[in-house]
């Protein structure tokens, strides 16, 4: 949810950004996944193209209910073996839909692993704005995702709220939240992982 610190100068709008990391954000509160919630939102220009949260493929199952308590059965990596992460379903979903996604922008509550880098880069998306860090999530010592998309050269960014604006926002982790943590408290990192 965004919240301004004072009131809006007249005829102030919202930033872009903040609009598509809001509903990444609330995006991510869709996910049947237990362990963790992420949102992203594909946009070119001003406009949406795709969204996505991760979860298993649409019309298998729900992972909350058919695995309740423990979630869907674990990779080798530890990882969820039955999911897509969110930024997969929002570009297959354009994909399949035929729009144009070369030079978009993603939005994504949880940077993207080194996977979804693969498939951001081939799909020649140009812009990635994060909110949480992946590395700090599983524990690794840097963001390979992000080392990969900026080393061929797309543009990676974390989010940053505009001026006046904060951004309630839980970690991707799920489970009781028993404090809101802004975007711009740097504490909130550190309780991802």
């Amino acid at each position: 949810m965004l919240l301004t610190t004072h009131p809006p100068e007249p005829h102030a709008k919202p930033r872009f950004d903040d609009i598509f990391m809001e509903l990444a954000v609330n995006l991510a509160k869709r996910s049947h996944c237990i362990k963790a919630q992420v949102g992203a939102v594909l946009t070119r220009d001003t406009r949406i193209i795709s969204i996505g949260y991760n979860g298993p493929p649409p019309g298998t199952h729900n992972c909350d209910e058919e695995f309740p308590g423990v979630g869907c059965p674990r990779d080798s990596k530890g990882s969820c073996s039955l999911a897509l992460h969110a930024e997969e379903n929002a570009i297959l979903y354009a994909a399949k839909n035929g729009s144009e996604i070369e030079g978009a922008t993603i939005y994504v509550t949880l940077s993207p692993c080194i996977a979804c880098a693969r498939t951001i880069y081939s799909m020649k998306i140009a812009r990635v704005i994060y909110l949480h860090s992946y590395a700090e999530y599983k524990g690794i010592p840097s963001d390979e995702g992000v080392d990969f998309l900026r080393r061929f050269g797309v543009t990676v960014d974390r989010y940053e709220p505009g001026t006046g604006v904060t951004l309630l926002a839980e970690p991707p982790l799920s489970g009781p939240v028993t404090d809101q943590k802004t975007a711009r408290t740097p504490e909130r990192d550190s309780s991802i992982g």
